[in-house]
Order: C-alpha cells, then structure tokens, then sequence
C-alpha cells in the first residue's frame, strides 16, 4: 500500500475581530496540533478595509506558539475566492489542516480503488441545533 505523506485537508475561514486571531481560538487549536489529531500546513491572515481593500500576512511560525507544516500551501486562488467572503474592515485567518486522523484511511480507499465520491461537512453550531432539537421534541412527547 502506498503510503500517503498528508491526509485529506481542509480550508477553514473564521473571521474575527481585530488584526490577530484571540488567544482562546489559537490555545483550542494548539491542544489539537499537540493531540495529533489535526496538523496545520498554514495559517494566513486576510484582512479588508473600509474601501474593499484586501492585506494578505503569511503568518509564520514565530508569530503565533503553533507548528506550521507547509507555509505557502494556501494558494492565491484559495486566498483571492474566500477574501470575498470578509466584509469590509473585517479579518479572518484562513487556516489549511491536515486531517492527519484520516490519513490511514485515505491510504486505504486509495490502495483498494476506492474513489471517493462526495465527502460533506455539517459545521458544528448546526449538528448541535438539529441534536437539540431533537431533545426538545423528544421531551415534549414524553
């Protein structure tokens, strides 16, 4: 079997307030680097004025206490489709991450001939509002 170097990766923006990412967000993100779950290739901070204009910083690994595997893997093309989506004078940090869990797996689908043919991700906030709604139909009809 072939053995992949990275797992399947995902591009996540998170916008947020200000000019860095808090504290709070990076501590959740590097108990997950440390866990192994998860491995960040890169991390870019994309920022737009007033007027629409877009600031792109590569963030590097001195800059926040994180283990960046692969700077510059988040292409232009990445950077430029999801700049669209701050609003102006607003910043987010498009993070690149490798699910490093999945990899096993990916290299097996592959080994087999496998091909995987839709993969979707249901965000948390709306897995926990179906789960609590389903509680609060569940207690209404006991």
């Amino acid at each position: 079997m072939a053995e992949f170097r990275y797992g399947p990766v995902e591009l996540y923006l998170v916008g947020f307030e200000g000019e860095r990412p808090d504290a709070g967000t990076i501590a959740a993100l590097a108990e997950l680097l440390e866990g192994g779950l998860i491995r960040l290739l890169d991390l870019v901070v994309i920022s737009k004025d007033a007027d629409g204009d877009v600031t792109v910083t590569e963030i590097e690994d001195d800059d926040f206490p994180l283990d960046l595997h692969e700077i510059g893997i988040v292409g232009d093309e990445d950077v430029a489709e999801l700049a669209e989506l701050v609003p102006p004078g607003g910043s987010a940090v498009l993070a690149a991450l490798e699910l490093a869990y999945a990899r096993r797996l990916a290299q097996s689908i592959s080994a087999s001939g496998a091909v995987v043919l839709s993969m979707e991700r249901i965000p948390a906030p709306i897995v926990n509002a179906v789960i609590d709604l389903v509680d609060d139909t569940e207690e209404e009809n006991s």
